[in-house]
């Protein structure tokens, strides 16, 4: 009896197995890759696809992952159609395909996919490939090579290229009726030879900029034919925190017969809650058989009016001394009156000590960043420091495409520091951590004191680049009010791991384990002095990593270790350099041909450095004196010296 029961659950597997292949695979799209499909289809229409799995492999013979799998998606709960066809792809895919997959998540060949009997968890990635319960596979490429040794673990023969025409990213790879593939225009939730059940579209048009607690909006749904029976769906916007309680408007939707579009209108709730911003999700609910949705969750940017503002300002314009430091009493008492290499041992000491220092992970960072960089103007937004702009909370880069953006910018970039993906991207949480000390350098990946909300973009741009004269420099037309923040962050990496060090001049940015510019970053520290927004966010940093910066406690410290005062002696009421009783004014500002300095009573000098960091004016002075200057517009930081004392004014010139 066991034996008759096994051999009709073989058959029925199968039969089931011989009813699946893929279809269509359109893997490089215009742009961003923000199109991209795979359709199967089944030889019978609704099939389930219950004990399916889609798995894709890397079949670029140079890579270290060569024939091992990238991406697995299970396929339980899905039914073809009515036509046998099931649409897997990015949310801009219309039809709306039935289960979404990030975007830019299909590699463009030479590459392969396979359907299984499994689930995906049995294909983790680096997976290498397999026969075993693989029920159909194609191989693929855009103007690749074959890639034998993946065509062999998937027992296939034929590799078909979705760039043959020259036109790669506006064509697809789609299966003919005898088995092979050709390359043609997508044809996306539709047989493709075009026959079959033609459906009634459906389109949701909505005005999709950010809107305003209290705001009302328009949603449209438009069929693409006139419907012959009166026809009634509902649709959604919950998501996440986004709940019933955030709108009003009916959430139902009636197309009369013999019509083909009905209008609703949404009003967003003004509460005095402070709940952070929100996207909204306008997404249908079940439809009738006989209609496709052309697009579906369609998402709106909900910004929250009732944001908290800090008593500081952004680093674009800063603030002093209204953030104190939390450093415990005594916290850096063992570095005084040291200097030298002493000094900089002393430092380390504190900051990469093993019984005190957490190490996190680089999912970890996320949050870590949502507070320790959130905007002084704005509660519910990040600022990104090298554009100096800030930016939804909710705009974190989620998927391959970075426009529009913000991410988390390395200071001391991942190749130039050795740790390269060191530590784990799901987040564990303030209360869990690891010990780490000066040689744990795989800790570097996801230190907080050296990373940075940025625009997506921008960090692609800085790359893995120097800073200074001949290095990066950050956007034109910006004010570089990062600048000293850069330099304070790679001073803190070049004392806390042994591995790192900060060096002069531009060096190669394939070089491990040394970044310039230090002349450069020794000026920047002095430009652009700490202020209230990094004091916030060492104190935050503090917080979890138990460890500061204490180059920006004390910005003076760089000096004593690889600047002007290297071999003296430190103690801490030596390190301000500013004009404590004395008020030094420089003026007018914006400028034009001239400025005066007041304020200063004794001999004195003033320095003028422009943007990238280069000095374009010396004069020496005393009391009042107006200088003339004959200076391309653009902005300015004037030093002025005067004995032992320092202080930095920055100004315009028109």
């Amino acid at each position: 009896m066991k034996n008759i029961f096994a051999l009709l659950l073989f058959i029925f597997s199968y039969t089931a197995a011989a009813q699946i292949v893929i279809n269509e695979l359109d893997s490089d799209t215009p742009s961003t890759d923000d199109r991209e499909f795979i359709e199967l289809k089944s030889t019978t229409p609704n099939f389930p696809l219950d004990g399916y799995v889609l798995v894709f492999f890397n079949g670029n013979p140079g890579s270290t992952t060569a024939n091992q799998s990238y991406y697995a998606l299970d396929l339980d709960g899905l039914t073809t159609d009515a036509n046998g066809i099931i649409l897997i792809g990015s949310s801009l895919v219309s039809p709306a395909p039935d289960k979404l997959f990030p975007d830019n998540i299909i590699q463009n060949g030479a590459d392969g996919v396979g359907i299984y009997l499994g689930n995906a968890s049995d294909f983790p990635e680096f997976t290498l490939a397999t026969t075993t319960n693989l029920i159909d596979a194609l191989m693929y490429d855009t103007n690749d090579a074959d890639a034998t040794a993946l065509m062999n673990l998937l027992g296939v023969t034929a590799q078909y290229n979705e760039g043959q025409n020259s036109l790669q990213t506006t064509q697809s790879v789609q299966r003919k009726n005898d088995g092979t593939y050709e390359t043609k225009n997508p044809t996306p939730g539709a047989n493709n030879d075009g026959s079959g059940i033609i459906f009634n579209g459906i389109t949701i048009t909505a005005n999709t900029a950010d809107k305003k607690e209290g705001d009302n909006f328009a949603i449209t749904f438009t069929t693409q034919t006139n419907v012959n029976s009166d026809l009634t769906l509902n649709f959604t916007l919950n998501n996440s925190a986004f709940t019933t309680a955030d709108f009003t408007g009916s959430t139902t939707v009636f197309i009369p017969e013999g019509s083909n579009t009905f209008t609703t209108t949404i009003t967003l709730t003004d509460d005095l809650f402070d709940e952070g911003d929100e996207i909204l999700k306008i997404k249908f609910s079940t439809i009738p058989s006989q209609y496709k949705r052309l697009n579906d969750n369609i998402e709106i940017r909900v910004i929250d009016n009732d944001f908290s503002v800090a008593p500081f300002g952004t680093p674009l314009n800063p603030t002093h001394e209204i953030v104190s430091s939390t450093a415990p009493t005594d916290y850096y008492a063992t570095l005084e009156g040291l200097s030298g290499a002493a000094l900089k041992q002393a430092i380390q000491d504190i900051i990469a000590n093993p019984a005190v220092v957490h190490a996190h992970n680089y999912g970890d960072i996320i949050e870590i960043l949502k507070t320790a960089d959130q905007n002084p103007l704005n509660s519910n937004e990040v600022w990104l420091m090298y554009v100096e702009e800030s930016r939804s909370k909710l705009e974190f880069q989620d998927t391959g495409i970075n426009t529009g953006k913000w991410n988390r910018e390395h200071i001391y970039p991942q190749s130039r520091g050795g740790y390269t993906d060191g530590t784990e991207s799901i987040p564990d949480g303030i209360n869990i951590w690891l010990s780490t000390n000066a040689n744990d350098i795989l800790a570097g990946h996801a230190d907080a004191h050296h990373l940075r909300a940025e625009d997506g973009a921008q960090n692609s741009l800085r790359s893995n680049k120097d800073y200074g004269l001949t290095g990066y420099n950050g956007p034109s037309g910006t004010m570089g009010s990062w600048k000293g923040d850069v330099a304070r962050s790679v001073f803190y990496m070049a004392v806390r791991y042994n591995a790192l060090s900060v060096v002069n001049g531009d060096i190669a940015d394939t070089t491990v384990g040394q970044l310039g510019d230090l002349a450069s970053l020794l000026t920047w520290n002095t430009l652009d002095p700490s202020d209230d927004f990094e004091m916030n966010r060492n104190n935050y940093i503090y917080t979890w990593q138990i460890n500061r910066n204490p180059f920006v406690d004390y910005p003076e410290l760089a000096n004593y270790i690889w600047g002007s005062k290297v071999g003296q002696v430190w103690y801490s009421n030596l390190s301000t350099n500013d004009f404590v009783d004395l008020k030094v004014n420089l003026y007018p500002n914006p400028a034009k041909k001239s400025i005066t300095i007041s304020g200063v009573n004794e001999k004195a000098t003033i320095e003028i450095y422009n943007t990238i960091g280069a000095k374009v004016f010396s004069q020496k002075f005393i009391g009042e004196t107006k200088m003339n200057i004959d200076f391309p517009s653009g902005i300015y930081f004037a030093k002025i010296n005067s004995g032992q004392q320092s202080i930095v004014k920055k100004f315009l010139v028109e």
